[in-house]
């Protein structure tokens, strides 16, 4: 049996090294970026909070501030406001959403101002209280400084993209230590395929990230964490926590782009609102300083069940109430240190009532089902909480609750947090994506294979009257010199070479008037898509499939409605309902009559 050489399993890409050398130089920076945004973090905590120049890691929730604490967050959100309408717009919001919307619809074209002033930003706003996370702010930086990298050398808008997503991969590993939940975010939220020439350069970035940061912050899971092996029991828990989890996430996604309507009315320039979302981050903090900063040791006391129900209770209220507000007025800030906290608190109330006998295992599950039903990345939200807390034991319950959260988010919601900003700017993201049909057939499977030609000697004018007159079969003819292809002639063109046919004496040849032009043609062994492409770049309806580009001998041709039949076939497979088996007992046979 003959086997089809040129059909691969991925396309081959020789660019691929390269691409993949620059990833791992955007790794690098992506670390260094991480390690100074914590740094901008640690500092403006210092200086908002306890009036000292100092990089010290310490909680805003410590400080002794008393009722001026309520202006702090206001003060960081006026200087966001100001450094946003001065500066860049672009910094306003949580990060991803940007970055989607470059890579989708900007050319994934970055400008140094988002590099520089996206970690500034963040680290005010969350140094002076603001309930988010660094990862998002991370993200968006990582991506820019990807995106600057790959402008300074000649590349394609896609592996542009490859390499802002790089960037943000390698941002978010440095920050959490999770360089493989930080591969599957690239992949459910940025990358929008799944192919070797983009993934490997993002798993590589990782990588190098990863290694990185073993070696500046240490190794060793964020929140370490052991649960015993769950029970058969918990299969129901983690059914009724998956549901609750995503109704606190469809909750929090509809709360927040309400509450971002709501300061679109306000007759203020969006330049304050920050501002205002700062004070209500400051009245939250008065009443419950946990609720302030990043938040990472209060994540950290949920999952180890040191906090009080009571306690547990007014965090996740709280926190909930400012983040919304905060984001909804436009600030920067990132969203996974959030809604982890929200996801844990929201184990912590239910792990009372739930059956299952193990506490503990119910503000992780929580954290991981919130988290993934919020972002519509199911898998990142796994391995993320197992990366978190490298708890073995957990990984079915994760499995399951999230699960079900991804898909009550995704029956109920249209979109997710991801994406609702984006298309209230008129652009839609459709996120599922499966193999194209085009890219699994090849020219030589729907070509046409019997084609009348046009033989080279003939003139001009004798081809005009003889294939394009009133007995016309074909809107175009290949033109071919023994079995070598020399062009491809429609009515239109012949037309134009008949006025330079008059000029000659003797007349024209078509071989002759089309001596110097290279028509474009198609390879048997290529991709109903990449075909498909070409046409559409040249505006043609057909091109002729040629053995090779050195021989031009003519094998075919293809047209626009021999690609439909790939998307035929796919239509039955999705819409076709058959039944090849019954399970209606047989009926038994009735007895012959005797004689």
């Amino acid at each position: 049996m003959s086997i089809d050489t040129h059909k691969r399993d991925f396309s081959s890409n020789a660019r691929l090294p390269g691409i993949c050398a620059l990833a791992a130089a955007i790794g690098m920076l992506g670390m260094v970026a991480a390690y100074a945004l914590l740094n901008l973090i640690h500092l403006f905590t210092n200086l908002f909070f306890y009036g000292a120049f100092s990089f010290a890691d310490r909680s805003p929730a410590d400080n002794t501030l008393g009722p001026w604490v309520v202006l702090v967050p206001a003060a960081g959100g006026l200087i966001v406001g100001l450094i946003a309408r001065f500066g860049s717009e672009k910094i306003r919001g949580h990060g991803i959403p940007e970055a989607i919307e470059a890579i989708l619809f900007g050319k994934s074209r970055m400008s140094p101002k988002v590099a520089i002033l996206k970690p500034l930003s963040s680290g005010i706003v969350i140094g002076s209280g603001g309930p988010f996370g660094a990862e998002g702010p991370i993200i968006m930086t990582g991506g820019a400084l990807g995106s600057l990298l790959a402008q300074c050398f000649k590349v394609t808008a896609a592996e542009r993209k490859t390499l802002l997503v790089a960037g943000a991969a390698a941002g978010m590993t440095a920050v959490f230590g999770t360089p493989v939940a930080a591969v599957l975010l690239a992949v459910e939220l940025l990358l929008f395929e799944w192919r070797p020439r983009s993934f490997l350069p993002v798993a590589l970035a990782c990588a190098v990230a990863g290694f990185m940061r073993a070696a500046w912050l240490g190794t060793g899971p964020l929140f370490p964490l052991e649960t015993a092996p769950p029970a058969a029991i918990s299969l129901l828990s983690c059914a009724i926590l998956g549901l609750a989890s995503g109704a606190l996430a469809c909750g929090l996604s509809v709360a927040l782009y309400k509450t971002e309507d709501i300061f679109g009315k306000l007759p203020l320039h969006w330049m304050w609102w920050p501002a205002l979302g700062g004070l209500a981050v400051g009245i939250g903090g008065f009443i419950e300083p946990r609720v302030l900063g990043v938040g990472y040791d209060v994540i950290g006391d949920l999952l180890h069940q040191q906090l009080a129900l009571k306690v547990a209770v007014a965090i996740l209220v709280a926190k909930a109430i400012i983040w919304v507000i905060a984001l909804g007025s436009g600030t920067s800030g990132g969203v996974l240190a959030p809604l982890l906290m929200l996801g844990a608190g929201l184990g912590i109330v239910l792990g009372h009532v739930l059956p299952g006998n193990e506490p503990a295992l119910w503000p992780l599950v929580a954290m991981s089902a919130t988290l993934g039903a919020t972002l519509g990345a199911p898998l990142t939200a796994i391995v993320f909480a197992f990366g978190l807390t490298h708890d073995s034991n957990a990984l079915l319950p994760l499995l399951t609750a999230t699960l079900v959260a991804h898909g009550f988010a995704t029956v109920v919601m249209r979109r997710s947090i991801m994406t609702e900003k984006i298309a209230r700017r008129g652009y839609h993201i459709y996120r599922e994506y499966g193999v194209d049909p085009l890219e699994r057939h090849y020219v030589d499977e729907v070509m046409t294979r019997t084609v009348e030609t046009i033989d080279a000697a003939l003139p001009v004018h004798e081809a005009l009257a003889t294939f394009f007159g009133t007995s016309q079969t074909h809107r175009a003819y290949p033109v071919i010199r023994g079995d070598a292809l020399v062009g491809v002639v429609d009515r239109s063109s012949l037309l134009l070479l008949a006025e330079r046919a008059q000029a000659e004496p003797r007349g024209l040849s078509l071989g002759d008037a089309l001596a110097h032009r290279a028509p474009p043609v198609a390879l048997p062994n290529e991709t109903c898509r990449l075909v498909a492409t070409r046409l559409a770049v040249h505006g043609l309806e057909r091109l002729p499939v040629v053995s090779d580009r050195d021989s031009m001998r003519l094998m075919g041709i293809v047209s626009r409605s021999d690609l439909v039949k790939p998307a035929q076939t796919h239509f039955e497979e999705e819409h076709k309902k058959e039944r090849f088996r019954r399970f209606a007992p047989r009926r038994a046979a009735k007895p012959r009559n005797e004689a």
